[in-house]
């Protein structure tokens, strides 16, 4: 490949000098020259091929994640319900209200909403106004990796172009993660995380590299616009941050201090100014913050959002401590997450540490081990949080590392592929290369029937790779010089070898539509997690795409991503009882499809009243509230078990003849949390005369 950058064999003068990825050898005087001397000068016309070549991969990335977009309908109509609201409401939109008369919020900040309100207030409301943004956000976090990785792996590989193809390999890796392609084409606050924590990981690389307090404070006011969008779980990459920076940068332990507390304070300002407004705004003059039992946002943050994920003990959630499966080390590598995220997992380790050995001689302000603190540190104290965490956790969480994974595999591969001659290096991507193909293999084994051909191509790519690569270094370290030919051909193979298998997931993801609250990416793998994980595949799965198998994702009537596979089911036919959803017409995790016929019931005089009907349940309301786009009040928010509105406070509103309808339902109650919705829903049964429209039970109540 022209591509590849000039081996550094035993002896030569082309590696780093300055003796921080210099070879320790005493002979090897040429590759301790000043540093700015050994770099590569790249023309006009590198530059150009450069950018041609990322453009081309990041138009690919965008063309793969807008592919069929539309076929994910609402995706979480419960965001989709709230995006419409926003576009209609201002003050809904500040607040991030479920509906546009401002009943009560969802249970997160409103950042990543504020994107879709603006994005259905300029192209009208659809599935594209409301998922296009997400994978737009896609091309742009690969874009800023990229820019990281680039500038992180120049001074270790000795030019522009050897960085140019770190940077590259960084950006496939991130857009071939399965999990970044099912959360980047959906509408959960993930893809607008990731990419704030991707673009404040740049500006840590930029701060750390030239000692500018500004891309430091930049990167700390991202990280607090990440808090408006999920709140504590943007401080999990904060550690490594810190640390890269309080280690490498280029001033005394003072400034760096300083800097650090700077950032600090541009991180507290860029989210404490929502979170003030909320907290000063008087509860009457604003919706109820969803998620909270005492409409407060400090009880969300540190409760439900915040420490209650890692004690498990959260008031309002289902399924309780312990009630979102085993928490372990190998959490990471079980079957229900494996699929998602864990294919180069261990080789990100490896190679990351691989790194800091390799560097351990270089000076205190090295880039290159500065950015694998960075990066590792992501990496390391994120894994190691969804590990052990025992509150709610699900699947697609797992999106929050595929930048940090990325990030080290192309840092990692890239140096140590400029180093390949060297034995140790060699040994260490030979052992990269096969952890990623045996991961590979065994991922794809899970998935019974699911491209079965594959694991004997990964297979045979994994022992080539492991061969070619090995004898490259070991013939460069004394048992003769091999073809140039070979390193490209083997560097092919290995690409074969560690990125086939997540590509057949992505391309299974991208090909299947997701609809509900919880979705994972790829088919369905054996032992998923009772209750929550089997997520069945459709018919137009990639499996049918080849002609392999039935595929899976929504056969047998179940809807896309929204039926749960597995035994030990909640009730009900193996699933949370009803027609194949929680509560018959809708419930806990999906949204309502109502009929023609209750839609314009809805729509008849409503101008009348302030909301169109009342319902137990977010994913409830929503189905009514985007097939209407009329405000329906989610009563008991997301899960029904917030005390919003108490009872006394749904009779005065009944009394004053602001609500219409109220729409009976079957929800899975909360193992804690307020009884309110229930007693509503009993008073109301008990009250008011009841009548069928289009199969649904509904009340008069104006």
């Amino acid at each position: 490949m022209s591509s590849l950058p000039p081996v550094v064999t035993p002896g030569s003068s082309t590696a780093d000098a300055s003796g921080r990825w210099a070879p320790s050898s005493p002979s090897d005087a040429a590759l301790r020259r000043p540093l700015l001397r050994r770099l590569s000068v790249v023309s006009a016309g590198g530059a150009a091929r450069n950018r041609l070549e990322l453009t081309a991969l990041l138009v690919v990335m965008g063309i793969l994640y807008l592919w069929n977009l539309g076929a994910s309908g609402w995706a979480n109509a419960f965001y989709s319900a709230a995006a419409q609201a926003g576009s209609q409401n201002w003050e809904a939109f500040f607040f991030g209200s479920s509906d546009a008369a401002n009943a009560i919020t969802v249970d997160k900040p409103p950042a990543s909403l504020w994107i879709m309100d603006l994005s259905v207030r300029m192209f009208g409301l659809s599935s594209w106004s409301i998922l296009v943004p997400e994978a737009l956000m896609a091309v742009a976090t690969g874009w800023i990796l990229y820019l990281a990785v680039r500038r992180a792996g120049r001074p270790a590989t000795g030019g522009e172009r050897a960085a140019h193809g770190a940077g590259l390999l960084a950006v496939v890796v991130l857009a071939l993660t399965p999990v970044a392609a099912l959360m980047f084409r959906f509408n959960n606050p993930d893809a607008l995380l990731v990419l704030l924590m991707t673009a404040a990981g740049y500006g840590v690389v930029r701060a750390v590299q030239g000692g500018k307090a500004r891309w430091l404070i930049l990167a700390g006011a991202l990280l607090g616009l990440g808090f408006l969008t999920k709140q504590l779980q943007v401080l999990l990459v904060v550690p490594g941050f810190a640390l890269a920076y309080l280690w490498a940068a280029p001033h005394a332990v003072g400034k760096r201090l300083l800097h650090l507390l700077g950032a600090l304070g541009a991180m507290v300002a860029a989210a404490g100014w929502w979170i003030v407004a909320v907290m000063l705004t008087p509860p009457s003059a604003r919706p109820y913050i969803g998620g909270s039992q005492t409409n407060s946002i400090l009880e969300l943050t540190f409760g439900y959002n915040g420490f209650g994920r890692l004690s498990g003990d959260e008031v309002g959630s289902v399924g309780g401590a312990n009630g979102w499966g085993q928490p372990g080390l190998l959490r990471l590598f079980s079957s229900t997450f494996g699929g998602q995220i864990a294919w180069l997992l261990p080789a990100a380790l490896l190679l990351g540490a691989a790194l800091l050995w390799v560097g351990r001689r270089a000076p205190r302000t090295d880039p290159v081990r500065a950015s694998i603190v960075a990066w590792g540190g992501w990496v390391l104290v994120t894994a190691l949080t969804f590990s052990l965490m025992q509150g709610i956790i699900h699947e697609y969480y797992t999106v929050a590392l595929a930048p940090g994974i990325a990030a080290l595999v192309g840092l990692g591969a890239g140096v140590l592929w400029h180093r390949r001659c060297w034995p140790f290096e060699a040994s260490i991507l030979a052992t990269a290369v096969f952890s990623a193909g045996a991961m590979g293999i065994v991922l794809l084994l899970r998935a019974a029937g699911f491209v079965s051909w594959l694991p004997w191509v990964i297979g045979v790519a994994t022992l080539a790779a492991v061969g070619g690569i090995l004898a490259v270094g070991f013939a460069a370290g004394g048992l003769g010089t091999l073809p140039r030919a070979l390193g490209s051909t083997t560097a092919a193979v290995a690409l074969v070898a560690a990125l086939s298998s997540p590509l057949a997931f992505t391309l299974q993801t991208v090909a299947t539509p997701h609809t509900g609250a919880i979705v994972t990416a790829g088919p369905a793998s054996s032992g998923g997690r009772p209750g929550f994980g089997g997520f069945r595949a459709g018919q137009g799965g990639l499996n049918s795409f080849l002609g392999i198998g039935q595929g899976r994702f929504g056969g047998q009537g179940t809807t896309p991503g929204s039926g749960f596979g597995g035994q030990g089911r909640f009730g009900g036919q193996g699933r949370f009882g009803g027609q194949g959803r929680l509560g018959g017409a809708g419930g806990l995790l999906d949204a309502t499809t109502p009929s023609s016929a209750l839609v314009t019931a809805l729509e008849t005089d409503a101008s009348k009243y302030t909301w169109a009907a009342a319902v137990v349940g977010s994913n409830n309301a929503a189905g009514y509230q985007l097939a209407t786009q009329l405000p329906v009040m989610a009563l008991g928010g997301f899960n029904g078990t917030d005390p919003a509105p108490t009872l006394g406070q749904f009779q005065e509103l009944v009394k004053q003849g602001k609500v219409h309808y109220f729409i009976a339902s079957s929800l899975l109650q909360g193992s804690s949390g307020s009884d309110d919705a229930q007693q509503i829903a009993q008073w109301v049964a008990a009250t008011f005369p009841s009548q069928t429209i289009g199969g649904a039970t509904v009340y008069v109540l104006g």
